[in-house]
């Protein structure tokens, strides 16, 4: 039985203002935290080399997602960047051009100052960019084994580094997200220098993984097999000079190895960052996630 003090107090209540009497209610839209960490409520990503292809896929997902995004191509790709942004406000979202090649470290940092300058606290990097050769390797020069390495992974590291620097300066954590690809698994005959480099990205993946985690920060990356995309047009076309194969012939031939009996789209490798630039992937870090339909299965 309830006391007489219990009773005097269920008595004050009833004749009080009905909202001193209810219980405290937790908002069912309170931030949300990752390992401690609370989360922003306007999200914002860079997306390098996100003027056409996969990059563009990214960055509209993205922004379907929740996030203002930064919009980075080299300077000959600017018209088609300002579309991109363009098209990205049309979806609600905010969007804000920053040109420059990530092989440039000034340049990286630069990107990642406007998007903060523009935008606001920098929470997720997706580092896209990147080229390709089709090349016996007997023929590579020097010079073009080192320019692919220059893009693909002293611009993955510049990428990394100067975001991760940023995440931390802020206090947030964040995602890193980084463009491997099949070859990081397994090479492609006269995509020598490019395997290279993809494998060098799967390592420095895990490694920043390693040393971000006490800040917060995950680092995974992406592995798109063969997408339908300019850059796996360039690859057939070369190949099919080399071995006198048709055009498109090739890249039939490769896509025969394919379990799910397709090439893949943009919008397929899209949905798989999404998931690692969300919270669905908080637990998930120094991973590189294959999307290539059943070609490689490790």
């Amino acid at each position: 039985m309830a006391s007489r003090a219990g009773f005097r107090n269920l008595l004050r209540c009833s004749n009080a203002r009905p909202a001193l009497c209810k219980p405290p209610i937790s908002s069912p839209r309170r931030t949300r935290s990752i390992g401690g960490v609370p989360e922003q409520k306007r999200k914002t990503a860079i997306v390098t080399g996100s003027a056409r292809g996969i990059g563009k896929a990214i960055a509209i997902r993205l922004a379907e997602d929740g996030y203002d995004i930064c919009v980075n191509d080299i300077p000959s790709n600017k018209g088609e960047a300002e579309a991109l942004a363009s098209e990205i406000k049309g979806l609600g979202r905010k969007s804000t051009v920053a040109l420059g090649d990530v092989s440039k470290l000034d340049q990286v940092e630069s990107i990642v100052k406007t998007s903060v300058e523009e935008l606001g606290p920098l929470n997720t990097m997706v580092a896209n960019a990147g080229i390709a050769q089709v090349k016996p390797l007997l023929q590579v020069t020097p010079e073009e084994l080192q320019r692919i390495f220059e893009v693909n992974v002293h611009g993955a590291f510049n990428c990394y580094s100067t975001a991760a620097k940023q995440m931390i300066s802020q206090g947030s954590g964040g995602k890193v997200i980084g463009a491997a690809s099949i070859v990081s698994f397994r090479p492609f005959a006269m995509l020598g220098p490019y395997s290279a480099t993809k494998f060098a990205v799967r390592g420095l993946t895990q490694v920043f993984a390693m040393e971000m985690a006490r800040h917060k920060i995950t680092v995974n990356a992406y592995a798109p097999g063969i997408v339908g995309t300019s850059m796996w047009d360039l690859i057939d076309e070369k190949l099919g000079e080399e071995t006198g194969a048709k055009r498109g012939d090739t890249l039939k031939k490769y896509s025969a190895d394919i379990a799910l009996g397709r090439t893949s789209v943009p919008t397929d490798v899209s949905k798989a960052v999404s998931f690692l630039a969300g919270p669905d992937s908080d637990f998930v870090t120094g991973q590189t996630l294959l999307v290539d339909g059943g070609i490689v299965f490790n």
